[in-house]
């Protein structure tokens, strides 16, 4: 919307693993607010195109709604329609890597019911949230066997954990309620041979070394949390691939294409792109200044291009 056909031509001549760049398109997009209603129940309102929006209506603010409230009806996983989609599937994966889904647990909860009240329910033990959380695993199942069946190469779960400084709860909490639930959703996708991607926002320090123990291949982490070198030996260590992710906050928005380049050729440094398990990810958001995304994307293809010219840090 915001930079148009430069944008699409910028990222032609320097492609990524996941797609055409001509999967994007330039969206239609009036000026205000905007409302919707999901799939779930869930109503929507959004102040500014592409800034996200926030629930105004959930489903499961009382308790007594349960009885009425259904989930969203799967895909068909026959008839001419999917095997159109999986020949789609097939071809697409001939050229490119091919990650689907969003699989969340606690952020589809607090969207069904108000963020504080999911966070008592889960203190309290309440029978209410443990039926939500096993149905929404049972759910997030059989869309799962929907996509192996399709044909993808990764499922891509995410739910934020942390704030700026630490997790939202403890980490015996997560272990008691949500563990034993992504375990069946990691296991079942890792029995087909799927790789399991993970994206959590927030400090979740704490909780890397469960994503490594229940099998997840890769994180997607808010970078500027971490000491980047102690993320570096620990996703090393733990054979957590990673994808970098430049902040979209003070560098892309207030530095400049200079520091950008800088950024970007540190994070190689540091991550090691030249022995593989770490890759760059890009997102642009209102308020980019196109020099800074020229440089971030430019940047990013010179070091595909010629990675033996990457600085590498001194390896353990």
């Amino acid at each position: 919307m915001e930079h148009a056909g430069k944008l699409l031509e910028l990222w032609r001549g320097n492609p990524d693993d996941f797609g055409s760049p001509d999967r994007f398109k330039i969206p239609d997009a009036s000026p205000g607010p905007r409302a919707w209603r999901d799939a779930w129940g869930v109503e929507w309102r959004e102040e500014a195109f592409g800034a996200g929006g926030i629930p105004v209506r959930r489903p499961l603010a009382d308790w007594r709604a349960w009885p009425d409230f259904r989930m969203p009806v799967l895909p068909e996983d026959s008839g001419p329609d999917f095997e159109r989609e999986r020949i789609r599937c097939r071809h697409h994966r001939q050229t490119y890597f091919l990650k689907s889904a969003w699989i969340s647990l606690f952020e589809q909860m607090h969207a069904l019911r108000p963020f504080e009240d999911v966070l008592m329910d889960i203190a309290t033990s309440s029978p209410e949230i443990e039926r939500l959380a096993d149905s929404l695993t049972e759910h997030h199942l059989a869309y799962i066997e929907y996509l192996l069946k399709r044909g993808v190469d990764a499922v891509q779960f995410g739910d934020d954990f942390g704030t700026q400084s630490d997790l939202m709860l403890s980490p015996a909490m997560w272990r008691r309620f949500f563990r034993h639930r992504y375990d069946v959703l990691v296991r079942r996708a890792k029995e087909a041979g799927a790789k399991v991607f993970f994206h959590s926002c927030g400090n979740v320090t704490n909780l890397l070394g469960e994503f490594a123990s229940l099998g997840v291949d890769a994180i997607w982490p808010q970078l500027n949390l971490y000491d980047l070198r102690w993320l570096s030996r620990f996703c090393r260590g733990a054979r957590l691939a990673i994808a970098l992710h430049p902040d979209r906050g003070e560098l892309m928005i207030r530095s400049t294409p200079a520091q950008v380049r800088e950024y970007v050729r540190a994070l190689a440094e540091i991550f090691e792109v030249d022995r593989g398990g770490a890759w760059f990810y890009v997102e642009v958001d209102r308020g980019f200044p196109f020099s800074n995304v020229v440089a971030l994307t430019e940047t990013i293809a010179e070091i595909r291009r010629a990675p033996a010219a990457v600085p590498v840090a001194a390896r353990p």
